[in-house]
């Protein structure tokens, strides 16, 4: 089935694949799915497509009212591929395109305020837990209205000790599974009260 937008602005319009096979496209259903459970929380968001491969998340959010979508792979094919697709879809003027190392990207405070964090690396090379523990590592990206969402197989699921984010959903979709984090409320400074 081709790669399309399913719905909002850009209803319909067919994307194009990264050239070679480093990238896997999420499925309609599972995308459809995804903007379910997200729901209207998606108008005026800001969106970090991750692992942006073909850019098909980020360009699905905009064009459902996603104010802003990041985009960042480190892949120039993926790059252009997605700048391609914006264009396609019309959105280009709602959207940053960089070339970047994930890890690197979530090891520093972010460019902004993002309200959705969608992670979907690609598979079996234990990516998804080396991002979500530099995330937990770093309170720059903590904030209570910031959910995190992970694209994985379910075969890479494994237990993670986080501290500073907990579950908030999960939900198994044939052989992907959506898994959603958010930040957990952080015990309040213990400074003794000054008397």
């Amino acid at each position: 089935m081709p790669l399309r937008v399913i719905a909002g602005t850009a209803k319909g319009r067919k994307l194009k694949l990264v050239p070679g096979d480093t990238t896997r496209p999420i499925m309609d259903r599972v995308k459809e799915a995804l903007f379910n459970i997200i729901g209207r929380n998606i108008y005026d968001a800001v969106f970090l497509d991750l692992f942006a491969g073909t850019g098909s998340v980020g360009i699905e959010a905009l064009s459902r009212g996603a104010a802003k979508a990041v985009f960042i792979d480190m892949e120039r094919k993926a790059v252009q591929t997605v700048q391609e697709n914006l264009l396609l879809a019309k959105l280009s003027d709602k959207a940053v395109v960089r070339q970047g190392d994930a890890l690197k990207v979530v090891s520093q405070a972010p460019s902004s305020l993002f309200n959705f964090v969608y992670i979907a690396p690609p598979q079996y090379k234990n990516l998804w837990v080396n991002v979500l523990q530099k995330l937990d590592d770093n309170p720059a990206w903590m904030n209570p209205d910031t959910r995190f969402i992970v694209q994985i197989d379910p075969t890479e699921e494994t237990t993670l000790e986080l501290k500073r984010l907990e579950t908030t959903d999960k939900r198994k979709y044939g052989n992907t599974l959506l898994w959603f984090f958010g930040s957990k409320p952080q015990p309040a400074d213990s400074q003794p009260k000054q008397e």
